[in-house]
Order: structure tokens, then sequence, then C-alpha cells
């Protein structure tokens, strides 16, 4: 069975593995020789131009897998050595142009840019402002606007090209979806990975006899690993060493109780789960920050609960979002997330181990409700919060679910001018929700459906328990 979507999740998989291998075994003198040796042993090269150019990219890697450059804060990283097989990006006129009389693309340009000359369309580029008018006017679509996959991926226009045509990304506009690190066709945009972190956190747990490690694994999980069942996938987390799996659906019940609370009094919010929608917010619409939830996400929600009944405790989140990464090193997390791994680093871990997820047996995973665990879908959460407050006697609550950035910004610039109808907003970064995170190890439509299946398979139907959990988590602290 296919397990990555891509070539490049393929790529970063190995360098991944190899370095967990090394870290318990030693099995390399100098992985920054070794390592891509093996992983591009030649005589030919299978990507690139040849095998030292292949050597020293998975050079690169080794070096992001370690966690990259310290003195950028973004989790997202250039590796400008793999960047440079792109075209510029513009808009361009094909060989289609049929020399036609009727020139509708010159008519159409605000800025006359096109002129006809041997009958053909040509376009002046000190001109053009890329509008792309011209494209929809061609009668023959003989004119094309071509993107960079980085450019288009990126729905906040981070990302443009410097001089030597190498990719580059502003901090100042970054909200470290990783959309671009998905869908960079040569893998040149990566993720910084803290997975030695964790190996660490683990490690010096002396097989939590000196602290207890917890895996808080969030809902998108059942749609990933799918040559096994999600109970196998637990029992194979645990037999990386870990005390206890922890499902961040039960932080999410948990939110979902404080969501309805807020909006009960502020009467308008925003949800706060998706640290790359709240960046969007802060840096695209600071006038609205005052909507945005003051709850914690999931994650943290769950983390902290787990170390105010057990305060030694570390707590490792698995995941498919970027951002994450970021979040989990925030003051407002409180250091309640000890280190971050995503879903393609698991499935590294496990296999570096030797782990057979497939031929394990189950076990059971019953810490959230229903609403919980469809936080992972896009509208997950506004259904929730609407049946939620429901049930606590709230009224009027109205939610909508911004599916994607683009989503975002059109009904968040609605809400600033005063035309939203609704008046509960629920942001999701990534197109279709965490089910389609950027760190996934598949995308896709069926996502949902594995998500849904497992939401209908919670023993709670309702956050009840979750929220009793919650309060009893609060008076064994002050005690």
């Amino acid at each position: 069975m296919r397990i990555f979507d891509t070539s490049v999740q393929k790529l970063k998989y190995l360098v991944l593995k190899a370095l967990i291998k090394n870290e318990y075994e030693h099995c390399y003198d100098n992985v920054y020789i070794d390592i891509p040796k093996e992983i591009s042993p030649g005589p030919k090269a299978e990507m690139r131009c040849c095998i030292y150019k292949e050597r020293a990219i998975v050079q690169e890697r080794i070096k992001l897998a370690l966690g990259g450059n310290k003195n950028n804060p973004n989790v997202v990283e250039v590796i400008d050595i793999a960047c440079d097989e792109c075209p510029i990006g513009g808009v361009f006129v094909t060989p289609s142009c049929r020399g036609c009389i009727v020139h509708r693309c010159k008519e159409a340009c605000p800025k006359d840019a096109i002129q006809i000359i041997d009958r053909k369309a040509v376009i002046d580029k000190s001109k053009c402002i890329e509008c792309g008018k011209c494209t929809q006017a061609c009668p023959y679509s003989a004119i094309i606007a071509q993107k960079r996959p980085c450019v288009t991926s990126c729905k906040v226009k981070a990302i443009n090209v410097d001089e030597n045509k190498k990719a580059r990304i502003d901090n100042d506009k970054c909200i470290s979806c990783g959309a671009c690190v998905y869908q960079c066709p040569f893998g040149a945009i990566v993720d910084k990975s803290m997975i030695m972190e964790s190996i660490d956190i683990l490690k010096k747990s002396e097989n939590n006899r000196k602290y207890n490690v917890y895996a808080v694994i969030a809902p998108s999980i059942v749609s990933q690993f799918k040559y096994a069942k999600i109970e196998q996938v637990v029992t194979g987390i645990r037999k990386l060493g870990f005390h206890q799996v922890v499902e961040a659906a039960l932080g999410a019940d948990i939110t979902l109780y404080h969501e309805a609370r807020e909006w009960k009094e502020k009467g308008v919010l925003t949800t706060s789960c998706c640290p790359s929608f709240v960046l969007f917010v802060e840096k695209n619409f600071p006038d609205l920050k005052k909507y945005v939830s003051s709850s914690v996400s999931p994650m943290v929600e769950t983390a902290m609960l787990i170390k105010r009944t057990d305060p030694t405790g570390k707590v490792i989140f698995i995941g498919p979002c970027a951002s994450k990464k970021l979040e989990y090193k925030q003051e407002k997390t409180k250091g309640a997330i000890d280190s971050v791994l995503s879903f393609e680093e698991l499935q590294a871990f496990l296999d570096a181990r030797d782990i057979e997820v497939g031929a394990l047996e189950e076990t059971a995973l019953d810490n959230a409700s229903f609403y919980g665990r469809i936080f992972a879908k896009s509208g997950g959460i506004a259904q929730g919060v609407a049946d939620v407050a429901a049930g606590m006697g709230v009224e009027g609550i109205k939610p909508v679910a911004m599916n994607g950035i683009d989503e975002c910004r059109a009904n968040l610039l609605k809400l600033k001018m005063g035309r939203a109808a609704e008046n509960f907003f629920e942001g999701m970064a990534c197109d279709g929700g965490c089910l389609n995170g950027a760190l996934c190890l598949n995308h896709g439509p069926k996502n949902v459906v594995d998500v849904d299946k497992y939401g209908a398979s919670a023993k709670e139907k309702d956050i009840e328990n979750s929220v009793k959990l919650y309060k009893l988590s609060l008076k064994e602290e002050e005690n």
C-alpha cells in the first residue's frame, strides 16, 4: 500500500529514518557523508543533474531534520541549492496564438502592455502588471499566467523570488501553515524537525522511570495510517517508549465548553485552535484580534490536563501541522508541550525502530467524545459549538466554517465591515481542515470519511465527561 502522496515526502522520510536509526544504533560514522551516499548511491543520478548535487541537497535536509537554522524563528526554511528548477513566472504568449484580427487581449490590457507584431501578441514585461485580464480575454487560451507552485500555494503572499531566482519567505507575512512545503515539486521548502528533541525526552525518561512521557495525538491521525487500525497505531506509539497515548480530542471537548461560554459573554467569537489562522488574524486583521477566543488550543488544553495530574510528566504532540511546531514554543502555552512530531516523522520513527504496526495488538482509545474527534475536519468545530451551546442553554449562536485561508479572508472582511450574518467563526488554514494538514502522510477527500467514522465510534456522544475530568483536574491542582 502506498503510504505517501509524493516522492518528496519519501525523500524526507528516508533522511529522518536514517537519523533516527543512527540515534539508537550508531550505524554511521558521519551522518553528513554516509546518509547522502546511502540515499543517492549513484553512479547515475535519479532526481537531479548529478549524484553530487543530490547528495548536497540531502546534507541540507539532514540539517533541517536536526533542527535547522536556530537563528530563524520560522519552522519552515528554503533549501537554496534545491530551489533552481522552476521558471520565475509571469504572463506568456504561447504558440497557440493564431494571429487573429479581433485582438481582445490588447483591448483588455489596462496598461497597454500588449502589442501586435507580425500578427502575433507580444507582451512588454516592463509594463505588464500580471493582472491576468488578457488570459481571460483570449478566445484561444493562448496567453497563460504562470507562477511558481510555492508562490501559488501561499495564500498570504509571503513567498517571493530573489535576484538569484531562489524562493524567499517573508517571516513578517508567513503564518507557518506549511502549504508551500507540501506543494513544492522539488522539495526545496522544508519544515524543521524536532525529532531529536523528542528522542532525547524519551531516552532521558529511562523507560518512564524518571518521568512519564505522554503522546497527545491529533484526531486526524485516524485518516493517515491506512495500513493499520488506529488501535494498532496507538500500540506502536507506546512501543516507541511512551507511557500513555491521549487523544487531543479530549482537549477539543474542553475547548468547546470554553468557547460556548466565551461566546455567551462576547456575542462574537473566532476559534483559536489553528495557530496559522490566529497568526493570519494577527497579521492581516489586527482590529479583529479581540474576537479570537482566549481558549488555548486542544493540543495545549490536553497537555495542561495531563500535567495537572502528573506534574513531572513530559508531553509530545503528534499531528499533521507545521504551525504546531511554532505554537508549542509560544509563551501562551506555558510550557505545556515539550515537543512536536508530525505524522511523517512518526512514520519514520516507527520504521526506524522496526515496529510492524499492522501486526500489532490493539490498544483501546476512548478519551474523547464525538465532537472532539470531528475537530479534525472543516465544519467540525462549528457543528460542535452549536450543539454544545444548545445543550448549555446558550442561544443565538450562528456559526460559519471558514475552509482555508481564502474563505477566512472573505468572512473576516465581512466581519470587519459589519456585514457578517454569522457570529461564530471557525478558522482553518488548511483546505478541508487538519485532515489535510501539510505534514500529513496523505491528502484527499476520503480522509473526511475516516474522521466521521472515528467520531461516530466514540463511546461518549457529548462532552459532559470530558468537562467533569477537566474540573476534577483543577481541584487536584488546587489541593
